[in-house]
């Protein structure tokens, strides 16, 4: 299924109505509300946040190719839309994902704003989240370079030479809240959604797996390797 295109109109009255139910529901739950427009420009977050919300209350599941494919529409060079679920756990908006254990059953690879009215489960605007001086001072204590493949930030990346290094706060473990002892600094590319189904380590190796879906994508030998050593760790037991 295609993305359905939006007009600037619709885009602000969209937005508009976002604003409305947060100023009434959820500002008071330490919950921001992201802005649209930055520099003349609409804002990665505030256009995930536009079209999830679109016909609420009665919002729908969106895929990620789908919202990636809207967001290409403003920022072309996108891989990956990775908004919706820091919009979601981190900042306070109750968007479901299939990726994590929300109590809404979702098809694989979507998100789904549940509501304007209620804030995401568990949320608490106190989560520790590292300041702008601990974000330059961890950036260089790794010498302002990717973690996991080492580019520099400002220079071209290692991996794609066309591609200049912007570093970004990575979670170790994208299963936990992006919290100071969580988070270390990756380039854009390192940091894509993709690398959600992996833990790394202070020095941005990979050390666990941390979505059991990618075991789907490994060679059939593979999955039965890992079935095996999980059949004798939990001695047969059906899930």
């Amino acid at each position: 299924m295609g993305y359905r295109k939006l007009s600037d109109a619709e885009i602000e009255k969209q937005y508009a109505l976002v604003e409305n139910y947060h100023k009434t529901y959820l500002e008071m739950h330490g919950v921001k509300l992201p802005k649209l427009h930055q520099k003349g420009h609409y804002t990665l977050d505030g256009l995930v946040l536009v079209y999830l919300s679109l016909g609420y209350p009665d919002t729908k599941a969106v895929t990620k190719e789908e919202l990636t494919q809207f967001i290409r529409e403003y920022y072309p060079n996108t891989n990956d839309v990775q908004q919706a679920r820091h919009l979601g756990a981190q900042k306070g908006f109750f968007i479901a994902s299939s990726r994590r254990n929300d109590k809404e059953q979702l098809p694989p690879g979507t998100y789904k704003l549940i509501s304007l009215e209620k804030i995401y489960p568990n949320f608490t605007s106190k989560r520790r989240q590292a300041t702008l001086n601990d974000w330059d001072a961890l950036k260089k204590s790794y010498g302002n370079r990717c973690a996991t493949c080492g580019s520099k930030e400002g220079s071209a990346s290692f991996m794609w030479p066309n591609v200049i290094t912007q570093l970004q706060k990575a979670h170790m473990n994208p299963n936990k809240e992006l919290t100071d002892d969580n988070v270390i600094p990756q380039c854009q590319e390192c940091n894509r959604a993709d690398r959600n189904n992996w833990v790394y380590d202070k020095k941005g190796r990979v050390i666990q797996i941390a979505n059991a879906l990618v075991i789907q994508n490994c060679d059939e030998d593979v999955q039965y390797e890992i079935y095996k050593l999980l059949y004798a760790k939990f001695e047969g037991k059906q899930p």
